[in-house]
């Protein structure tokens, strides 16, 4: 291990983290003057680099790919229902990964852009609290957030519909761009509502529909989510708000560099970032403000590595909130054989949803959003898209695949979890990485209430490719498990009350003037739909108003 290479620069502001909220605090810092350094562990690859691996990708993580951390260098230790541990390495079931890379998620997602509905935001006030989970409201509401949604709507770019949306959310301002093209799925789908009375939306994406900003329209290519984007028409932080800021020259951005520790002076004021280059020497910089930005796991790994005389147990964490309340999202899903082709071969694939079960379900908490799927690569349709009587190798199979690939749908959504005190990431006492810090260890799972939830919207999503014209459907039960992967959450929840949050209402770290977290740690509930407008909506909250008082 070696000393450090580097000591003494000083920036007004280090972001750690070039993803979904890093990029969006990294731009209104900058574009209001304050010099920032901007960390990010994940390389600057190119599209050529990234590649379009059919089995290596981030929607099937069966193997190592290239926008992951270093496969070797950087395991996580996962903890069973049982207590058993093992050591998992970045592509591997139980390390609830995110894409490592300059943009982090935003350079490979599928881009869908949902705001929270109004209820999301007050989970425990409708609902009341399942016996033994953290489900709590937040400290601010929709209409705190509502111009910030519009904000990332606009300097990001979504395409939408706006009239179907304001049946849903009070909106101010129509979409930029309007939706994607629907194809032979989407009308059967729409048909299949009609049917039941469900009202149905046109899935909001951030992806170009049409040139915009200076950036090509989709192409309707079938490598949508999960791989880059061959036309840069998938608006992600590199291309848009990192861009800006580094457009600035107020910015500098620092790829392949590791946040070892937020440094405190004497007093427990925080100073700065000491981070590890990718030869392994160690720099320090000081800063007025360090953002964090990491995802919920690295994040809350970084404050709980980084103890004080007055914090021993990390930053934020002298009540032993750092790192609890994990949750991403259960999926539910079905799957229906049609009568007719419904895949075009047009991407992204992903079109229209139902948010008529996001809430106000029968005996359930909560609820989720239901759309159809991505398109859908042929190893991901062997892996998950095949009826459970079918072999899976042999002559049948292939004949089963080739006469219905393009027959079979799937409908589902992600289920707004119930959170547990006991789903959580902690420091592992005897794992190290490569740089030789403590590596994250996971255990615990989702509430077993978001079980019931989960079982509802399984039906409804059969209910609706039956009333489309499925002629046969098939599903699988949600497992009890913990669900922290590419929608991780909670680990540094907001709250006014320090004693069962680790920031405030505008993403300070409780205690401190100067430390603020900006990514999806700070969800209390994430909500029935994909977290990644709220990521923004929040950081251009907070940043925005750290400016108005620096």
């Amino acid at each position: 291990m070696r000393e450090d290479a580097g000591r003494g620069e000083r920036v007004d502001a280090v972001v750690i983290g070039s993803g979904a909220g890093g990029g969006v605090a990294a731009a209104v810092l900058a574009q209001a003057g304050k010099r920032v350094l901007v960390l990010e562990r994940g390389r600057d690859l190119t599209y050529e680099q990234i590649g379009r691996d059919h089995l290596r990708n981030h929607r099937i993580a069966r193997y190592p790919h290239r926008s992951g951390p270093d496969l070797e260098g950087s395991p996580r230790v996962a903890v069973d229902m049982t207590g058993r541990e093992q050591l998992v390495r970045a592509h591997e079931p139980g390390f609830h990964g995110n894409a490592t890379l300059v943009g982090g998620g935003t350079r490979l997602y599928g881009a869908q852009a949902w705001r929270f509905l109004p209820a999301d935001f007050t989970m425990a006030g409708t609902y009341g609290v399942p016996a033994g989970s953290s489900l709590a409201d937040w400290p601010i509401g929709y209409d705190d957030l509502a111009p910030h949604y519009e904000r990332a709507e606009w300097e990001i770019g979504v395409c939408g519909d706006h009239a179907a949306s304001s049946r849903h959310w009070a909106r101010a301002k129509a979409y930029p761009m309007p939706p994607l093209p629907e194809g032979p799925q989407a009308r059967a789908l729409r048909r299949g509502a009609a049917a039941l009375g469900w009202d149905v939306l046109p899935v909001p994406l951030l992806i170009n529909s049409v040139p915009y900003a200076e950036r090509a329209a989709c192409t309707r290519c079938q490598h949508c989510v999960g791989f880059a984007c061959p036309v840069d028409a998938k608006n992600g932080s590199h291309n848009t708000v990192l861009r800006r800021a580094l457009a600035t020259g107020h910015a500098r951005l620092q790829p392949e560099a590791v946040a070892e520790r937020v440094i405190c002076d004497a007093g427990g004021r925080v100073t700065g970032v000491r981070w590890v280059d990718r030869s392994g020497a160690r720099h320090v910089v000081e800063a007025e403000v360090v953002v964090c930005a990491a995802g919920a796991i690295e994040t809350a790994r970084l404050l709980q590595n980084s103890p004080t005389r007055r914090e021993p147990y990390g930053l934020g964490n002298n009540h032993d909130q750092v790192g609890r309340h994990l949750q991403g999202h259960a999926y539910v899903w079905a799957l229906a054989e049609m009568d007719e082709p419904m895949h075009d071969g047009r991407g992204p694939g992903v079109s229209v949803a139902t948010l008529d079960f996001a809430h106000h379900n029968d005996g359930v908490v909560g609820g989720a959003m239901l759309a159809d799927e991505f398109t859908v690569l042929p190893i991901a349709f062997w892996a998950r898209n095949l009826p459970p009587d079918l072999p899976r190798w042999g002559a049948l199979n292939k004949r089963y695949m080739r006469d219905n690939y393009r027959r079979v749908m799937r409908v589902g959504g992600p289920v707004q979890e119930i959170p547990s005190p006991h789903a959580r990431t902690r420091l592992d006492r005897h794992v190290r990485d490569r740089w030789g810090i403590p590596v994250a260890r996971l255990s615990g799972t989702t509430h077993p209430e978001t079980l019931r939830t989960a079982a509802h919207l399984r039906e409804r999503a059969r209910e609706w490719l039956v009333a489309s014209g499925a002629r046969r459907t098939w599903s699988g039960p949600v497992p009890l498990a913990l669900h922290g992967g590419q929608h991780q959450s909670g680990t540094c929840r907001m709250g006014d009350d320090e004693r069962t949050s680790v920031v405030d209402r505008w993403g300070r770290v409780h205690g401190h003037d100067n430390l603020y977290v900006v990514d999806a740690s700070v969800h209390v509930t994430n909500g029935g739909v994909n977290p990644v407008l709220t990521i923004m909506a929040l950081a251009f909250r907070a940043t925005e108003r750290l400016c108005a008082e620096w």
